[in-house]
């Protein structure tokens, strides 16, 4: 692999849907060290609008028989990321894969044996470490504040209470439900503190009328030292809890889901805009903790500024340096273990 630090790495999107649109094509051509070439629009074809230099394919085989592109972004249907993956790796491209990366550790383990056989990488997209709301939640824990934490509550609710037009979200096939769509960002950021935990218990439910899937889960997370962590999610919650709910020997940590780059980049605001990735006024968090005497204080914690760039940042120096990508082949596993339990 080159080691030129001004080597730009060729990519190629296989879908342009939301995810496309928003979570990858403006990242990948505003990061000088990726060019954005060709995506995948098998019917409408709207990428030429947002970037008229790029090449739109009506087929994934038309993209992946591309030789200029170098690292295929796998962001299709969940249920079509190993099929993808594999078809990706085969035709000796890296790839950079949406969550879920695939819908079981075993088809997971026999794509990480495919990419070293043809010596190529694999990315994991787990945009929400890079979150406002979570980097705040870290900065509160490496301060010591809380003292000795012993419970950690994680959330992310929405509020729709009919089926929607997804089929790979809604129908009862392979990686669907609220468990495959929003699981892998929450065990995603509770991995990424805490590792693998030593045991667990998930709940799942069906509320909606109609539902084929799950849209309910909590799990809840045992570590060493008696540290409980619980991921809640529902698709039935008309007023949000706190997104982030932190207690410890020495005080409590409260936050709300504040990152506001989906919203933004949904409304048309570029990366290099101002304002960009600063989170709304009133939704910092409170940080109160108490002394030897029982007196409380107050802190309002002003979050860092949003933005997945840095994810970018840590897969080009992963595919053009050899550096370590921050989300590892064992947090997959890891994760995949307790979504597919």
């Amino acid at each position: 692999m080159s080691t030129d630090s001004k080597k730009t790495i060729t990519a190629g999107l296989l879908a342009y849907g939301m995810s496309g649109k928003v979570f990858h094509a403006p990242f990948l051509d505003t990061h000088e060290g990726f060019s954005l070439k060709a995506v995948v629009e098998r019917s409408k074809k709207n990428a030429i609008n947002d970037y008229p230099q790029i090449t739109s394919y009506n087929s994934v085989d038309e993209l992946l028989n591309d030789e200029e592109i170098e690292l295929v972004i796998v962001n299709t249907p969940n249920n079509l990321h190993y099929e993808h993956s594999k078809a990706a790796l085969q035709k000796g491209k890296n790839i950079l894969v949406e969550k879920p990366f695939t819908a079981t550790s075993a088809q997971a383990k026999e794509l990480y044996k495919l990419a070293d056989e043809v010596n190529k990488q694999i990315i994991f997209y787990q945009n929400r470490r890079w979150d406002s709301d979570f980097t705040s939640v870290k900065k509160v824990l490496a301060s010591g504040k809380l003292g000795k934490l012993n419970e950690m509550h994680l959330r992310y609710d929405r509020y729709r209470n009919v089926i929607g037009p997804k089929a790979f979200k809604e129908q009862a096939i392979e990686a669907s439900g609220l468990i495959y769509d929003l699981g892998p960002h929450l065990l995603d950021q509770v991995i990424s503190i805490f590792g693998k935990p030593l045991n667990y218990h998930k709940i799942l439910g069906k509320n909606r009328v109609g539902t084929a899937v799950d849209d309910y889960f909590s799990i809840q997370l045992t570590y060493p030292d008696s540290i409980f962590v619980f991921v809640t999610s529902s698709m039935l919650v008309v007023n949000p809890q706190a997104a982030f709910v932190l207690h410890g020997v020495n005080g409590s940590f409260i936050k709300q889901r504040a990152d506001i780059q989906e919203e933004q980049l949904l409304a048309g605001m570029k990366l290099n805009d101002e304002g960009y990735g600063v989170e709304l006024n009133g939704n910092e968090g409170i940080l109160t903790t108490i002394d030897a005497e029982g007196n409380k204080t107050k802190e309002v914690i002003p979050s860092e500024l949003g933005s997945y760039l840095p994810l970018f940042d840590a897969a080009y120096l992963a595919l053009n340096h050899e550096k370590p990508y921050p989300v590892t082949r064992e947090d997959i596993i890891t994760q995949l273990e307790i979504l597919e339990s």
